[in-house]
């Protein structure tokens, strides 16, 4: 079995109704992507608390649509322009897109991760290249969070420097629990995990399963208490902002943080925010990402 895919340019105001037009007119699929990507003018979208939505598509938007092989393409797409009152049918362009298993595609584009000699991350279906180190069994899912974008795997450095034997630890913002998990698998006591998603949650949960350790995953609608020895936030740097007090509460004096999701050029503006409750310096850098770590004083 095939399909026939149709790419086309359009701007932001018209991709999103373009779409849904094209599903009414028998599309089995729409999507939208930037036209840009991969040049100076791609415009990454991200949303964070306190900031304005994100437009929903790119000002120069690229829609590819998927259609049954022995579609009638060409009427659908005038169909669907006809329906958004359209001058003219946009020039699109057609491909074959062949059947291939798509599980098996997909699994071929992770492999296992070396974060260290000690720790490793592995995809459930992938034979570990080392059994002797600490490997973390972690498959791609809805939650952030695999050990491929350096700010977790800065944060998963600090926690191989940084984690005793029985010490305590939150993973603040949790995605899918990748952190706590190490944590307990190095050695930590008390693991919990805290996500403002509950998709989030439950991933973390059924990761710390699947991995044999013993750790607390809640989302944030129940009121999270208790301190810490150790305190991990890789999150984005709005909310870091935002969740300042909330997250150093949650230190124990005498504890430590780790804070990512920030770039270089962000990493002041989070120390001076963060030096009321704890003093943060650059602990590590990777690609353009920083850690900051740092004890709240004791006194």
């Amino acid at each position: 079995m095939a399909w026939i895919s149709a790419a086309f340019l359009t701007d932001a105001a018209t991709a999103e109704p373009l779409c849904d037009a094209l599903l009414e007119a028998g599309a089995l699929s729409a999507s939208i992507e930037d036209a840009d990507a991969g040049t100076p003018e791609e415009k990454p979208q991200f949303g964070e608390p306190g900031m304005e939505t994100p437009a929903t598509a790119w000002d120069h938007s690229r829609i590819v649509a998927l259609f049954a092989e022995d579609a009638p393409v060409g009427q659908m797409m005038a169909k669907a322009a006809a329906a958004l009152g359209l001058a003219q049918v946009p020039d699109f362009a057609l491909a074959r897109v062949e059947e291939q298993n798509w599980v098996q595609l997909t699994q071929s584009q992770f492999d296992p991760i070396r974060i260290s000699d000690r720790l490793w991350i592995v995809p459930s279906w992938h034979t570990s290249p080392d059994p002797r180190a600490i490997n973390l069994i972690l498959d791609p899912g809805m939650a952030f969070g695999t050990g491929s974008h350096p700010t977790t795997r800065l944060c998963l450095e600090w926690l191989e420097r940084e984690v005793s034997p029985g010490c305590s630890l939150l993973d603040y913002g949790c995605g899918s629990g990748i952190l706590a998990i190490a944590a307990a698998r190095l050695g930590a006591g008390k693991v919990s995990g805290v996500d403002i998603d509950p998709q989030a949650v439950s991933a973390a949960r059924d990761n710390a399963k699947q991995n044999q350790v013993e750790a607390r995953f809640e989302d944030t609608a129940a009121p999270l208490a208790g301190e810490y020895d150790l305190v991990v936030a890789n999150i984005l740097s709005n909310p870091l902002r935002l969740l300042a007090p909330a997250i150093c509460a949650h230190v124990r004096p005498g504890g430590k943080l780790a804070l990512s999701g920030i770039l270089a050029e962000q990493a002041e503006e989070i120390i001076q925010i963060y030096a009321t409750w704890i003093p943060l310096t650059v602990a590590d850098t990777r690609e353009g990402w920083v850690c900051l770590a740092g004890s709240r004083p004791c006194s």
